[in-house]
């Protein structure tokens, strides 16, 4: 019969080796139900939009054209944060203003203008673009935001 005989610095090392696998485990187990003690917030929902334009030629020649944003409805959730990301395609600047807001921009040709909003009142907003507000300046250029 053979016995096994270990030196003491074996047995002080096996003994660490199971404590740290049983504490690696314990914290595994536990970690799987805990929740952050900060809250990190909910991330907006990102629309994104762009400016487009309509041209055409009218049968004396006369060229017409129209500007717009795309698309051209959105909905949204009432509280719910929202990322607009408005993309400038068409035209070189749109001033704009959201209707029932303090909230106003400029959209670049090229670039992008991100506008960060949480609607509380449920309803219809305007998003109008201040230089093709009326068909006598190439417009309407209005989106509707509905708030549900």
């Amino acid at each position: 019969m053979k016995l096994l005989v270990l030196k003491k610095s074996s047995i002080i090392a096996i003994f660490f080796t199971i404590l740290i696998i049983g504490i690696g485990s314990l914290w595994a187990y536990k970690t799987q139900h805990s929740y952050p003690t900060v809250s990190l917030g909910e991330a907006p929902e990102t629309i994104e939009l762009v400016t487009g334009e309509f041209k055409t030629k009218t049968a004396d020649g006369k060229e017409i054209e129209s500007y717009r944003w795309d698309p051209g409805t959105i909905v949204v959730e009432k509280d719910k944060k929202v990322q607009l990301v408005i993309h400038g395609v068409n035209g070189d600047a749109h001033p704009f203003h959201i209707e029932g807001t303090n909230i106003k921009g400029t959209v670049k040709k090229g670039k992008a203008t991100v506008v960060n909003v949480t609607f509380t009142k449920e309803g219809t907003y305007r998003l109008i673009c201040e230089t093709h507000a009326t068909m006598e300046n190439n417009g309407p250029m209005i989106a509707y935001i509905v708030v549900d």
